[in-house]
């Protein structure tokens, strides 16, 4: 299921659809855990810190669906990439950059 369509015509993915099966496998536990952190960091043996940057960069990712500034599923799926931690920021501007200049070149 998709959500409305952004100003470029083009509807927006579902946030579920963004998420791999290891984030709505959190997502379900955090859920399940009543939203607690700290019983999350427990059940996955981790630190609290790095449970509440995991659920950050889901934060950061569901954000995504909602921003009606993404033209192309390239620049989504880039973004995304970069809020599961995967590309740095300078990396995501470069990348976003080349991207933009190379489309503005095939534009006539």
């Amino acid at each position: 299921m998709e959500s409305e369509a952004p100003d470029n015509g083009r509807p927006r993915p579902n946030w579920l659809d963004m998420l791999s099966d290891e984030d709505r496998a959190f997502v379900k536990r955090f859920i399940l855990q009543s939203g607690s952190l700290k019983a999350i960091a427990r059940e996955y043996g981790i630190s609290y810190p790095t449970v509440r940057l995991r659920l950050d960069r889901l934060i950061q990712k569901i954000r995504l669906t909602e921003d009606h500034t993404f033209t192309t599923d390239f620049e989504l799926t880039l973004r995304a990439q970069h809020a599961d931690g995967r590309i740095d920021a300078s990396t995501l501007k470069t990348l976003l950059n080349a991207y933009r200049q190379d489309l503005e070149e095939r534009t006539p």
